[in-house]
């Protein structure tokens, strides 16, 4: 067989990903503009509360008496807005469901950080000297790996990562979007993949735990309980991102186009850094270096300020650090962008410091429009209890099937992931999930810790799809600085190998470790409850 005979059936199967996604690509650009999207949404949801609420649809609520949020008589009905009372709500909550969304916030406050930063020229400048003295051939692998371990601080991957991914890959001569899409699936495709402890696993913990006393009213989650396999997870989503960036995504974006960048944007000079910015890197580190070494004093010793005192559970001593960090992490970055920026003269006052503050705010004009649409359409969703009905029908599809062995797993994390499709928030998706899948899957034989580890794969890996994750407009924004009049299609077309690849890798490595090697998923935590 001849080397090109050899070659053909690669390329075949190239050009039918390509052509699969150029079609997902034009039926998603068949959709409006993200901000049209969401307020067709919100209306559409007005209606079908109407709809719904007339014909008295409800399901049964799953969750124990005496949970807060549960149902007074055990039902959880459609509510509709298409009557005085839901009128009188809308109009009066319309400023309050924009103000009080949690995404705007965290950006909002985190930009006035990173903008000082970025209009210093900090970022720039290491951006710079880390590309030009790091091997090429590592960067992919490097930013998604970044990218998965900065979920350990809350959602500041995509506000600080994905952007900088971008930007380096266009540094580079390389596409940004793939730079763009690499990070993108590090931070929200492997959410649940780190080496450390993040904020949210404390919270799941504590749902799994309240669901499980369904059946053990003395069963005990602990939020490591799937450290192990999250550990490992890491390593398996670094590698899996890379091959859809180096393979699938960036082959089918092609060369960039310059003409395509939006001059507000700054590509980054690939000339080496001078003298000045050399010595404003060195002395912008040692305020690095001593911010971290005061946050780590106000963390690290039991007296700590940032501690909660007398308690002896670590992680929630630290409530007020993890649930503070976008603040620390504004500061983190502010304060060395205001000493390069005088090093280097950029910054002489106080007004260049403020004016960098105001133009990091007039790059997000976009997303925070899109964000006034997209928060009335996530109030109504939560307000006519359409996501609860919703997520309640999916997870009753799965005792309809009856499955007992291993294989229920593959059919579980496939619905999570479907219902995060419209359920985006990981802890609200669980807090009506949970008491149903498991103790159900306890009954079947299965560990509480097992369960919250497969729920987390499905969870994860949709994230990168569905216009309804929280930080989908935010990652339209910055996507549209390198590609013009960039559609919803595009982007989904261009996450979705992502998904497909991490739910068959993912999957397979969960199966390969719980019950082909048999290990546990964290310590303690055990794979089977009762007997297997």
């Amino acid at each position: 067989m001849t080397e090109r005979e050899t070659a053909r059936p690669d390329k075949e199967q190239s050009s039918a990903i390509t052509r699969l996604l150029n079609t997902v690509e034009w039926l998603g650009n068949l959709l409006p503009h993200p901000v049209t999207l969401f307020a067709l949404l919100a209306l559409l949801i007005l209606l079908l509360s109407g709809l719904l609420g007339a014909m008295g649809v409800s399901v049964p609520d799953p969750r124990p008496e005496g949970t807060a949020g549960r149902a007074e008589d055990g039902i959880i009905r459609v509510i509709s807005l298409l009557d005085a009372e839901g009128l009188r709500r809308i109009v009066t909550s319309l400023v309050t469901n924009f103000t009080s969304f949690v995404p705007l916030g965290t950006v909002l406050v985190a930009m006035l950080g990173v903008g000082i930063a970025e209009r210093s020229g900090l970022l720039a400048a290491a951006i710079k000297t880390m590309v030009l003295g790091a091997p090429k051939n590592l960067v992919t692998v490097v930013i998604v790996f970044a990218a998965v371990l900065s979920n350990t601080a809350s959602e500041m991957g995509y506000v600080v990562v994905i952007p900088l991914a971008a930007a380096i890959f266009h540094a580079l001569g390389r596409h940004p979007l793939a730079g763009l899409a690499a990070a993108f699936a590090g931070v929200s495709g492997g959410y649940s993949a780190n080496l450390l402890i993040g904020t949210v696993d404390p919270l799941l913990a504590g749902i799994t735990q309240e669901a499980a006393r369904l059946i053990d009213p003395a069963y005990e989650v602990h939020a490591a309980v799937n450290w192990y396999f999250m550990i490992v997870s890491t390593f398996a989503v670094t590698a899996m991102g890379w091959f859809v960036t180096a393979r699938i995504v960036e082959p089918k974006l092609g060369p960039y186009d310059p003409a395509q960048l939006d001059p507000s944007a700054e590509p980054i000079s690939m000339e080496p850094v001078s003298p000045v910015e050399k010595r404003a890197l060195r002395w912008s580190g040692v305020a690095a270096l001593a911010m971290g070494a005061l946050i780590a004093a106000l963390v690290v010793p039991d007296g700590g300020w940032l501690r909660l005192p007398g308690m002896d559970d670590t992680l929630a001593s630290l409530h007020p650090f993890l649930t503070g960090i976008v603040v620390l992490v504004a500061v983190f970055f502010a304060v060395p962008g205001i000493v390069y920026g005088a090093i280097t003269g950029v910054f002489r006052s106080d007004r260049d410091v403020i004016n960098a503050m105001a133009k990091s705010m007039a790059t997000l004009s976009l997303y925070i429009v899109l964000v006034f649409f997209a928060a009335q359409f996530v109030a109504f969703f939560n307000w006519t209890q359409l996501g609860q009905v919703i997520a309640v029908l999916g997870s009753t599809t799965l005792q309809a099937i009856g499955l007992t062995g291993p294989i229920v797993f593959l059919f579980f994390i496939a619905i999570c992931g479907l219902i995060n499709l419209s359920l985006g928030s990981a802890s609200a998706q669980w807090a009506v999930t949970a008491p149903i899948f498991v103790p159900m899957l306890m009954l079947v034989g299965y560990s509480p810790e097992v369960i919250q580890s497969a729920y987390r794969i499905g969870d994860s890996v949709t994230n990168l799809i569905t216009p309804m994750m929280s930080y989908f407009g935010l990652i339209m924004a910055f996507a549209a600085r390198y590609q013009r009049n960039l559609g919803v299609g595009t982007l989904i077309a261009m996450m979705l190998p992502y998904t497909v690849v991490f739910f068959i890798g993912w999957v397979s490595l969960f199966f390969l470790w719980v019950f082909v090697l048999g290990m546990p998923v964290g310590p303690g935590a055990p794979t089977y409850y009762g007997t297997p």
